[in-house]
Order: structure tokens, then sequence, then C-alpha cells
């Protein structure tokens, strides 16, 4: 199959992109930077150089392509993040109805399906509902967990303060999920015959908040660090001082609230709460370490 891939070489596109051509798939990688070019051709892939806020170029590129993986940066903006992620969705959109691509698998997050109390996430509620209503195309909807990677932000945290924690108590359980087991869900969707529209969870594990104190906490070797549950405004305060824009930093501060309040899992749950990911909470522990 010929397929391409969004995301350049990031932390779900690079394994997604080498098990596909691991597996035979004729595989293009969309980049917006050309110092990617070379590392993408000795992946084996085709590079394809250009902004997702182009249009033509996403036509282009996809044209041809029996199937698609679009996602949008976790980043894309300091301000108007979400309004600024809902309109590349729209740039993916117009691209995959000019292109008639029929296979396309988006990836999403767990919390998609709310309107409100998701923080970033909305943006991605903004763009399911962009792809629903796309003709001729299918869509798997690839609702991630809570992404491992975003523990290492907590490191100085912990470094300095000796403390993890969010706005959220320990209690809370909270779907997480490791980029190379959305990679391997991703590629077996990319590849089904599918006519209709379809949400897939893809959770690898389900940990209250205390346990990410401690098993993090353990592989650092600091087996009593505590979680803290820190008011709204701490939270938002203290991410400004860590440096974070206003915008994203009130996101997060909103994302947390829809976990504590169960906003964000409820759809999730409401779905068995599902885990395929084989990557668990004690596995991402060794990765952990390795970055402190």
């Amino acid at each position: 199959m010929k397929i391409v891939i969004t995301g350049s070489l990031g932390n779900v596109a690079k394994p997604l992109a080498q098990q596909l051509i691991a597996e035979g798939h004729h595989i293009t990688v969309v980049s917006s930077s050309d110092a990617r070019k070379q590392d993408i051709e000795l992946l084996g892939a085709t590079p394809a150089i250009g902004s997702i806020t182009d249009v033509q170029f996403l036509t282009q590129t996809f044209e041809g392509a029996d199937a698609v993986f679009v996602m949008t940066p976790p980043a894309i903006s300091p301000d108007k993040i979400v309004e600024n992620t809902t309109n590349a969705g729209k740039n993916y959109a117009e691209a995959i109805r000019k292109s008639r691509v029929k296979k396309a698998v988006m990836l999403s997050s767990v919390g998609a399906e709310s309107p409100v109390e998701n923080g970033p996430i909305a943006g991605l509620h903004n763009i399911e509902k962009l792809y629903n209503e796309v003709e001729n195309t299918s869509f798997t909807f690839l609702r991630a967990g809570y992404f491992y990677n975003n523990f290492f932000n907590d490191i100085p945290l912990i470094q300095n303060a000796g403390i993890i924690g969010g706005n959220y108590p320990e209690s809370i359980e909270i779907p997480v999920v490791h980029p190379h087991d959305i990679a391997k869900a991703a590629a077996e969707e990319l590849v089904k015959d599918a006519n209709t529209n379809s949400i897939r969870y893809i959770v690898s594990d389900v940990r209250k908040a205390s346990d990410f104190a401690k098993v993090l906490g353990t592989s650092v070797n600091k087996p009593e660090l505590p979680w803290v549950e820190f008011s709204d405004e701490d939270s938002l305060n203290g991410m400004l001082q860590a440096g974070l824009p206003e915008d994203m930093a009130k996101l997060y501060v909103e994302m947390g609230r829809g976990m504590r309040t169960g906003v964000v899992q409820k759809d999730f749950i409401d779905h068995g709460s599902p885990v395929t990911g084989s990557v668990k909470l004690e596995d991402f522990g060794k990765e952990f370490s390795s970055h402190f």
C-alpha cells in the first residue's frame, strides 16, 4: 500500500513509519523541516517537505495514497492553540476531500468526545466533527491515553522539590499510553478495509495518580516520592513560572480539572475501558529513569 504519514519523525510517526516499511508498504513522511529529509530517506521512506497550513501541498502529497495518518502537532502554537489545531484539521479535511483518499487514521485523544473541560483536547473534538463530514473516506479516530512522555516534564519538579503532582487527587485513575503502542495500533488500522468511521481507544495502562508517584519515584531511587494535589490556581502559576505560554498553561489546567471531575475519562469508561497496549507503567519507569 501507499501510505502517507504526517508528524515528521516524532514519537509516534517514526515507529509507525518503521513498522509499515518493514511490512513492505510504500511510505511518504510529511515534515515541515528540510533537515529531516535525509533521516526520512535513511528509514526507506519518501520525504514530503512542506507546511500543514498549505492545503495545496497536502493535497498533492495525499494524491494516489491508499491511506493517510493525520495528526496535529501537540504544541502547534503558543496561543490560540485550540483554534489553530482546529484549522490544521480543516486543512487535512480539505486535502483528503480533494485527493479522494479512501482511508484515514486520525490521532485523537481520550476525552475527545466532550466539547468542554478537556483543555487542548477540544481541538481534537472539533477535528473529529470535521472528519465526520468528509464523504467517501472512512476514518478511524484513534483516541490515545495520556502520553507517558509527558512525565518527562515533571523531572525538574521531582529534582528540585522532591514531589510530583497535578490538579487532581492521587485516587484518580488516568488512562496512559506509550507512543510505540499508538504506532502499532495506527499501523493495524491503516491497512484495514473499512467503509464506515470508527473509534478505537489505544491505552497501555490505567493507573491511579498515586501509582505515578510510586512507580516513577522508585525508578529514580525515590520510592517515597509523594503525589501532591495542587489547586487550579497553584497549578496555573507553577506552569507559568516554568515558562509555559499562558494559553497552553490554562488549557492544561482545564484538562487536569476534567480528569479530576471525570469528564475526560467518561467515554473511555463507557466503552469498557479497553487496555490494548503492552507498555505498562513499570516498563515506562525504566525509560523514565534514563532521562532523569
